[in-house]
């Protein structure tokens, strides 16, 4: 594995609705990685659209409060264990996250959008009779309207990831399509000290790039952002830091030479 990144700060295991593993094999795994630090994000996505396979993404707190904790003092000779958490933005949910955030302990929050206007891209209802183009418009344009009613997390998730499950995947999108929207986009997030983050996840879902882009990270620092984050969104051990000697060398070509890691909702940032 590459030495340059240490941290993996998106991951999932059983406490989420699309994970079966149990914490302490993503743990293990992360170990006999080499790696220094990981961070669990579990997913809590309120207001969750009823689908296919009926996946409920509520979340039982207290024991994941328990279990990670618990697992924290079990491993602290190995590994640091962090308390994190991926929030599901919706427009109508700013008020019940803010008070979430504002209680629980949390090292480290990432805002993302997988539903949009009801619907979850990860389907193929949300693409059905459209425009790949406009589906794509309308997940970024949502996005902003989530930074209207919630800034209160530390970076936005793949900021792209509607990309993952469009019929054409990445073959007709670019930066450079969307460059008004993803530019207002950063420009928001930079200014309201949002970081945003390098996820590997579209390395194994195919796209040959991470979600966002290198174009859209590129950007994010050429705009002036600082803080970025790496995960690779696992939800399996073989995930654990996956690609992350590709995201190393992305994080170089486009001016960083560091990462950043959050505990207690701090930024540290860490040399490459």
């Amino acid at each position: 594995m590459n030495n340059k990144i240490l941290w993996d700060c998106h991951m999932h295991s059983a406490f989420s609705a699309d994970s079966e593993t149990p914490m302490e094999q993503m743990i293990e795994k992360a170990c006999a990685l080499g790696l220094q630090g990981i961070c669990f994000t579990e997913h809590l996505d309120p207001d969750y659209p009823p689908t296919p396979d009926q996946l409920d993404f509520s979340l039982d707190m207290k024991t994941y409060i328990e279990t990670l904790f618990f697992l924290k003092e079990q491993y602290q000779e190995r590994i640091q264990v962090n308390f994190g958490i991926e929030l599901g933005l919706q427009e109508h949910l700013g008020d019940f996250f803010r008070g979430l955030t504002q209680t629980a302990p949390f090292d480290f929050v990432i805002g993302s959008s997988h539903v949009v206007h009801g619907y979850d891209p990860y389907y193929d209802d949300y693409f059905a009779g459209r425009e790949e183009y406009d589906c794509y418009r309308e997940y970024f344009e949502s996005i902003l309207e989530n930074l209207q009613s919630f800034d209160g997390m530390d970076v936005y998730g793949h900021l792209d990831y509607v990309v993952r499950y469009g019929p054409g995947k990445n073959k007709e999108y670019s930066y450079g399509i969307y460059s008004d929207i993803l530019d207002e986009i950063l420009r928001t997030l930079i200014s309201r000290n949002i970081g945003i983050e390098l996820n590997t996840g579209g390395y194994h879902y195919g796209l040959g790039e991470p979600n966002p882009c290198v174009d859209v990270i590129r950007r994010y620092r050429e705009l002036g952002g600082e803080i970025i984050t790496v995960g690779a969104d696992a939800h399996t051990p073989d995930k654990v830091a996956y690609a992350f000697d590709k995201a190393a060398a992305v994080l170089e070509q486009c001016g960083f030479r560091y990462y950043t890691v959050f505990r207690s909702r701090k930024p540290e940032f860490l040399a490459l």
